[in-house]
């Protein structure tokens, strides 16, 4: 009976297959097919990938678009001519025009003063919302923080623009990433997109700009990242491309062949280019300090920092803005080495001061400038100390501007791809990686953080680069307590408490006084196993108690709440509402602790594989 029933509907569905109209069919086919189209484009890596593409290309065009406005910016307020470098002129064309970093600190001043009226918290960039808040940005924050880097660069302070560059790209990304509402993980790797995308366009360079995102804005490389960070750069470097903007190529013409002696200078000199990025990242810290302790008010202290470098660009034009056409000037023309020294100290003071007086920007393209500048002497110095050598002054340049970068900016990988691709000559690829290594592990051992770290540094966050340290703070005390928690008086005596508390019922109390603060941790099994004396019988089970002095508050996170257990060396210690009441609300247990610690990181780890 039921084979009959199955073939008598095979049947019917037979005759009404073949009883379709022909643009039926076609209309069927049409649907499956589109279905199957929107499977697979709704698959997470394609979404991600696709995305990227995205972010890409809107990271590229406003690269481009906000190097052209600073650009423009000098022309108008330097007068120079349609085409030219501002860093490339040999002198200002009137000394009036030293004024110029002084008028854009005072713009930048009128920020700050309407910034603080409002109130408003320190920017956050890309690093510190991949490292904390699971890559949310603020689109304020990028709008701000990319006006105040464009008004310092297009008035001639001596800072780059890669900080509105990453800061604009990761903005949008996170932007677009969360009207999509995707994943935390799926976030982090799609701001990276935008900073691989704004590096990627603001040098022509896809791969220097891939690996910055994987270095520095992820903060880890893995398979599941690579698709859409290459995605995401090298649709930013063929948008700038098709929209002309300026790349960065570097011309070292035809260079003499690397020998196996040139590799020990090369690598002294990677240790050298890491002991003075430390000194440059000091250097700032301690103008940005004199500032303060001058009492000079902070709206005030970028005209101040303007009109010093504005003094600076009297005796070299070089020291304003990022550098670029000072770092091809260099490298084309060969100055004594008196000139290159001067060059450099007047660079490094420009930077130093314009930083640590406020203006907004970074050390990026600065740092290769004066890495550049850094090989050059120490070329000029090995050929005076070992002539036989043969120290090339052009590939000791670029050694000296990667391994100075790396030092301060991080990324060896990044540094490295900037080097390669931008001067096109993959025989130099041993030696700058080489020498971008030793003066990364200078730096990390001595130091421990780059520039972007410091600054998070000095203002009180735990912050060593992009890895998510976010989900950890957010792990805190107050979300894994238990809060049934028996107390008991702490002026009890121990006869009392046997009774009260038999022996098997619990494993830990928490003695307290009469207005519920804490005195101790009471182990159960030690006031059982004390002798049944009468001297002890009467004695206060106070007296017995562990951890008088170590408690734990609801706003730890799982890192300081894991280094108190450490501390103490107990198994269970008690919450109290703040450590100045000490009132006791609840209990936690080292092994829960670990365990949900564990549980949380195996889904960070999943998110950053790819696995759902």
């Amino acid at each position: 009976m039921t084979g009959a029933i199955a073939n008598f509907a095979s049947r019917r569905t037979d005759v009404a297959v073949h009883s379709e109209t022909p643009t039926a069919i076609a209309y069927r086919r049409l649907r499956i097919q589109l279905r199957e189209t929107w499977r697979f484009l709704t698959a997470r890596g394609i979404t991600i990938v696709l995305l990227a593409c995205v972010v890409g290309v809107i990271a590229g065009a406003l690269a481009t678009v906000l190097g052209s406005i600073v650009q423009f910016m000098h022309w108008v307020l330097f007068g120079l001519p349609a085409g030219a470098r501002l860093s490339a002129m040999f002198s200002l064309s009137s000394p009036w025009q030293a004024l110029v970093p002084a008028a854009g600190g005072a713009v930048l001043g009128l920020s700050v003063i309407y910034l603080n009226l409002r109130r408003y918290r320190t920017p956050v960039d890309p690093i510190e919302a991949n490292a904390l808040y699971g890559g949310r940005l603020s689109m304020t924050d990028t709008f701000i923080v990319a006006g105040q880097t464009m008004v310092s660069s297009g008035f001639g302070a001596s800072v780059g623009l890669e900080a509105a560059y990453t800061q604009t790209g990761s903005g949008i990304a996170s932007w677009i990433a969360q009207k999509f509402g995707l994943r935390r993980g799926d976030v982090r790797i799609l701001v990276g997109c935008g900073a691989a995308g704004a590096i990627a366009a603001a040098f022509g360079a896809p791969l220097t700009g891939a690996f910055y995102g994987f270095e520095l804005i992820i903060g880890v490389y893995s398979i599941a990242n690579i698709a859409p960070v290459m995605a995401a750069a090298i649709c930013a470097s063929l948008t700038a491309s098709y929209m002309g903007g300026v790349q960065f190529p570097i011309d070292l013409g035809q260079l003499p062949p690397m020998t196996a002696a040139q590799y020990v200078p090369f690598i002294i000199l990677g240790l050298l280019a890491g002991g003075v990025s430390i000194g440059i990242m000091r250097l700032v810290t301690l103008v940005e300090r004199f500032f303060i302790k001058a009492r000079i008010m902070p709206w005030l202290r970028p005209a101040i920092g303007g009109l010093i470098v504005g003094m600076l660009a009297l005796l070299t034009p070089q020291v304003l803005s990022s550098g670029h056409g000072g770092l091809h000037r260099e490298l084309a023309m060969n100055y004594g080495l008196a000139v290159i020294v001067q060059i450099f100290l007047l660079k490094l003071l420009a930077s130093a001061v314009s930083l640590g007086s406020g203006f907004r920007g970074g050390l990026f393209f600065a740092s290769l400038f004066l890495g550049a500048l850094l090989g050059k002497i120490f070329a000029a110095g090995m050929a005076v100390l070992s002539p036989e050598i043969g120290i090339d002054p052009l590939v000791s340049a670029m050694v000296g501007m990667t391994s100075l970068a790396v030092g301060v900016i991080g990324g060896p990988l990044t540094m490295t791809f900037l080097a390669l691709e931008s001067s096109g000559n993959l025989a130099l690829t041993g030696v700058v990686l080489a020498a971008a290594i030793v003066s990364s592990l200078l730096v990390r051992e001595t130091f421990g953080f780059s520039f972007s770290t410091w600054r998070f540094h000095l203002r009180g966050e735990t912050i060593r680069g992009a890895q998510d340290i976010g989900w950890m703070r957010n792990l805190t005390v107050g979300s894994m307590m238990r809060e049934d928690v028996r107390t008991v008086p702490g002026d009890m005596t121990v006869a009392d408490f046997r009774t009260a508390v038999p022996l098997g019922s619990t494993q830990r109390v928490i003695a307290v006084d009469p207005d519920k603060k804490y005195l101790g941790m009471i182990i159960v099994a030690e006031i059982h196993a004390q002798p049944p004396s009468a001297d002890v019988n009467h004695e206060p089970v106070v007296d017995f108690a562990r951890h008088r002095d170590t408690v734990l508050v609801p706003t730890m996170n799982v890192k300081a709440a894991a280094e108190t257990f450490a501390r103490a060396g107990g198994e269970e210690l008690a919450v109290v509402q703040d450590f100045v009441g000490r009132k006791v609300i609840a209990l936690l247990t080292e092994g829960h602790m670990l365990r949900r610690y564990a549980e949380e990181l195996d889904k960070v780890r999943r998110d950053i594989a790819g696995e759902r």
